[in-house]
């Protein structure tokens, strides 16, 4: 049966229908959406990736990784996604397997085009997960759980932004942070022409950007922002997993959100009056002995923000978060200015971080200190950003580009970048983790000794020699094809652009002046090109380290210094000017409405990998002992106040069994009643989750959970809880739990 309106009710429904769409789009301008994935990875026998330390083995956690994402789309037209890794780098290899699992779920919806993958550079994650020999070598090349991790949650962050896909709109906000970075390369700096450093007040970029997502109807949903600083608060010697100053400043941030919406998270009702009630206490504690392991597959997980904070990287190459200075552990007297070395020796000079010596105080501080400037900026931002969305992506080679570089005494003339390679200075490290041997930064000649050994591997030619000049090549990295390649020639570069924001995504480390020329050539082009469009309220941000790796990207002047990093430059002196070059073409691409030419493909190398990483073989325990028993327990009848710290340690199977994904190793429970309450776990940074063994190819092995009481800690009842997985001889894996004795905390 069909039912006819009047003309006039369809006149007026179709008025109201065209009013909420106006007002819809005069609210939100676009759709948003925001994810967030566990990528801890295994805590146990691999290799951190960052220092390149091959001693920097994984031991356990201080706080779990994470894979924030975010999405912005109009309603009818292009989307963005965004994701920032908890994690050193981005890796070619994870980028290109996550864009395969993207194109089987959602089609061409997101592509290498509009999918951009960053890292927050931290040193504290494991290794193993890049295609290239040279990023893989201390981790006993390609571990796949790494990979595995990775790939995984990032393609979980972006589908659950994906599924959150609804009406709101993005703020934008910036400001100057002041102290969270110093420049680890002043004399590089200082090589830079004084006229352009004249410029700027800072030898490092002070400027934070901020987005904030606000959902028309549930409000703010999450931020990511922008702001260059090293994440190497946490130093070479560090063995627990850790997002460092960045990783810890988006929990902070995240909790403080989270805590601002009134949510509860750590509330105990077991008495009225609890200081009253101390004796009661420990007699409720006293009757909670530790208990023995048990099989158990459970997963526990107390800290689920439902507010995603990203604090994402961008030209941190010269940028240190230590910013107490640089000093020779011998003598506590300041490093050499221009080499960073104590009696010439680069092994004993140490940056210092606002907590020195404790490294997890100095990752707080420096955390603590870009929440608090985000958390400013995010309650500030006013400004909406409007407009289209567009995004612009090509591969370029970079071992043999030409580059029209400016000619001395006028005129301009073509040169060319060169294959990877990186020089003596690289192996002297920074002051943020030196290296070894006789290497020292801002060698430009090197020596005999070492070019034998590096002709063991490869000589490099004459037209590379000159190429690279004045760097004095160590490796031949771009030239080096054994067992597959050590270095990347074909890299990634992308730029979105979000109504007034435009995101430079970049695969590498670009210093303080590199990334200063890159923004402001890309702004002063875009506003030539197009002043309506792009105009001086135009916002430009480097997400660093983004779709893959290829180190430094240092300025002309600071590479003919060769400190550390203009030796890690890889493609040669032009590199800048080439990038400069290439994001011109993306830039005249975006404005113009093209599509540039995808480019030759960077090669897929999973299939080539190598791994020496020995597996779990087998997990034992003392006879009689079962695992999860408690090995060392807290002392009975136990009263501990806010600022102490607690432990206990059990017996345990290997992290590598099951990495608890969305999952703890270690959770601090209290008493409710009569029931146990998971209130603090390893992804909280009161929390950590140490294991180890007592030899190196020992069955036998060990899980301490350490819990620093935290000020915001309620009076009551609590036990430490430890959950893992054992391996059987034949092969099956088996979950189990154990808890220690009861306590009390006043």
């Amino acid at each position: 049966m069909s039912v006819s309106l009047p003309l006039s009710f369809q006149f007026l429904l179709s008025l109201l229908l065209l009013l909420s769409r106006a007002v819809l789009s005069s609210s939100s301008e676009y759709l948003i959406g925001v994810g967030s994935y566990d990528i801890t990875g295994p805590a146990a026998d691999v290799n951190m990736m960052g220092y390149a330390n091959s001693e920097q083995i994984a031991s356990g956690i201080h706080f779990r990784l994470r894979a924030r994402a975010f999405i912005v789309a109009e309603p009818q037209g292009n989307r963005v996604a965004f994701v920032n890794l908890d994690a050193c780098m981005a890796s070619q290899i994870v980028t290109t397997k996550v864009l395969e699992r993207l194109k089987a779920r959602y089609g061409d919806l997101y592509t290498e085009k509009n999918v951009a993958i960053s890292g927050i550079h931290t040193h504290a994650g494991p290794g193993g997960y890049l295609q290239y020999v040279t990023y893989i070598v201390t981790s006993l090349g390609f571990v796949r759980q790494s990979f595995d991790v990775l790939v995984d949650g990032i393609e979980q962050a972006i589908m659950q932004a994906h599924q959150t896909l609804r009406p709101g709109s993005v703020f934008v906000n910036k400001g100057d942070l002041l102290d969270a970075g110093v420049n680890r390369s002043p004399s590089s700096y200082l090589n830079n022409p004084a006229d352009e450093r004249s410029k700027y007040k800072y030898n490092v970029d002070k400027e934070m950007t901020l987005l904030k997502f606000v959902d028309s109807k549930l409000g703010p949903v999450g931020s990511f922002n922008w702001f260059a600083t090293h994440g190497t608060s946490m130093s070479r010697t560090n063995s627990l997993i850790s997002g460092d100053n960045k990783g810890a400043a988006a929990r902070f941030m995240e909790d403080w959100f989270e805590s601002g919406q009134k949510i509860p998270r750590r509330v105990s009702t077991i008495v009225s009056d609890l200081r009253q009630n101390h004796s009661r206490l420990l007699d409720i504690a006293a009757s909670y002995k530790s208990s023995r392991g048990q099989s158990l597959d459970a997963k526990v997980r107390v800290r689920k923000a439902s507010f995603v904070s990203a604090f994402c990287q961008s030209n941190c190459g010269d940028v240190s978060p230590n910013v107490l200075g640089t000093f020779c552990i011998d003598t506590g007297l300041p490093c050499d200015f221009n080499h960073s070395t104590c009696n010439g020796k680069n092994e004993l000079c140490y940056g210092r971080g606002p907590g020195y010596p404790d490294e997890f105080e100095s990752t707080r501080i420096i955390g603590e200190r870009q929440f608090k400037m985000a958390m400013g900026l995010f309650n500030k931002a006013t400004e909406k950003l409007q407009g289209r969305i567009g995004y612009q992506h090509a591969y370029v080679d970079f071992s043999n580009l030409e580059v029209t570089v400016p000619k001395a005494g006028g005129g301009s003339e073509t040169v060319k970048t060169c294959p990877a390679a990186m020089g003596f200075g690289f192996a002297a490290g920074t002051t943020d983790g030196p290296g070894a041997f006789d290497f020292k930064q801002g060698d430009d000649k090197g020596n005999a000794f070492w070019r034998l050994v590096r002709n063991v591997l490869t000589t490099p030619g004459p037209d590379q020699i000159q190429c690279q000049k004045p760097k004095p090549i160590l490796l031949d990295t771009g030239e080096m094809k054994t067992p597959y390649d050590w270095a990347p020639s074909i890299l990634p570069v992308q730029m979105f652009h979000i109504g007034q924001l435009v995101i430079l995504s970049v695969p590498g480390e670009f210093t303080t002046m590199a990334g200063r020329r890159l923004r402001d050539a890309v702004k002063s082009f875009l506003i030539s090109l197009d002043s309506k469009q792009f105009g001086n309220n135009l916002h430009v941000v480097i997400a660093g380290l983004t779709n893959t790796y290829s180190q430094y990207i240092t300025t002309f002047e600071e590479y003919e210094v060769q400190r550390y990093e203009g030796a890690s430059t890889l493609y040669g002196p032009h590199t800048l000017t080439a990038y400069i070059q290439e994001f011109k073409k993306l830039a005249t691409a975006l404005v113009n409405g093209q599509t540039l030419p995808r480019g030759p493909l960077p090669p897929d190398l999973l299939d080539n990998q190598i791994s020496l990483l020995s597996p779990v073989v087998v997990d034992s325990t003392p006879i009689g002992v079962s695992f999860g028993d408690v090995k060392a327990d807290v002392p009975p009848k136990s009263t501990f106040v806010r600022g102490q710290e607690v432990n206990a340690t059990f017996w345990s199977g290997c992290p590598r069994n099951d990495l608890m994904t969305e999952g703890s190793f270690a959770v601090v429970e209290t008493l409710r009643g009569e029931k146990w309450v998971p209130v603090y776990d390893d992804d909280d940074l009161s929390v950590k989750f140490k294991w180890s063994r007592p030899g190196k190819l020992s069955p036998e092995s060990q899980a301490t959970v350490e819990w620093r009481i935290p000020e915001s800690a309620v009076s009551g009842v609590y036990r430490l809880r430890h959950y893992g997985a054992s391996k059987s001889l034949l092969g099956s894996i088996t979950s189990f739990s154990g808890s220690s004795s009861a306590f009390v905390v006043v």
